[in-house]
């Protein structure tokens, strides 16, 4: 999704331009992989901070010292929310093998939740957008619970909706943050190579087994028992 989120960054420093130094590295997506993933308002917060920290910034004249992040994240989270929406699903392609994994997970008769720290209002337009709606039946967003993942909270309430336990669930993800989620849940944990995590590879994350695709997910289980 780094597509929506770069794209939604740049309307948005056009509009900070002039009251606030904006530089292109703003935007690049080596900042993005290390930030995104941890919900929207982590994600604008570190931009924010990476913005405020530059040099050419700190020696403009209109940038004072009350201007800090805390100032500043308001009137940035309202308007990054209304180009993100603007532009949601434009940018974001689905990653080779998704829709078939998970005709594969439905057709074994397996219950899915979507989990994600991207807000409510965000995901399930984006999942409408993409056609992958109809897979879930519980969507459940960063601003569903009252902690976002790594915590174990949003995953031991999705279980909680779908009628299951941690142990009887599979939590497939992308990142540390979904592994750390898991684990702290008692949940088993499949991780996907593709996706961000941080900038980091995901093979170096603990997991239970890691896959190049969804479509691998079903083999996944079969060797985890």
């Amino acid at each position: 999704m780094a597509g929506i989120t770069n794209t939604a960054f740049r309307r948005l420093c056009r509009e900070f331009d002039g009251g606030l130094y904006v530089s292109e590295m703003v935007t690049s997506r080596a900042l993005v992989e290390r930030t995104v993933g941890k919900g929207s308002e982590h994600l604008i917060r570190s931009v924010l901070a990476h913005q405020l920290a530059l040099p050419e910034v700190k020696g403009l004249t209109n940038v004072c010292g009350a201007r800090s992040v805390e100032n500043l994240y308001e009137a940035a989270w309202q308007r990054y929310q209304y180009h993100y929406l603007a532009i949601n699903g434009e940018f974001a392609l689905v990653y080779p093998g998704v829709v078939e994994g998970l005709q594969q997970l439905r057709e074994a008769g397996l219950q899915l939740a979507c989990l994600t720290n991207k807000p409510l209002s965000f995901a399930k337009p984006l999942l409408q957008a993409k056609g992958l709606d109809s897979f879930f039946t519980h969507v459940f967003g960063g601003d569903s619970f009252e902690r976002k993942k790594p915590d174990p909270l949003p995953l031991l309430k999705t279980c909680e909706a779908l009628g299951v336990s941690p142990k009887q669930a599979l939590m497939v993800g992308d990142s540390s943050n979904d592994a750390q989620a898991a684990r702290a849940a008692g949940c088993p944990v499949v991780l996907v190579r593709y996706g961000y995590n941080h900038g980091e590879p995901v093979d170096g994350v603990d997991a239970d087994a890691h896959v190049d695709t969804l479509t691998h997910i079903t083999q996944a289980l079969a060797r985890l028992g």
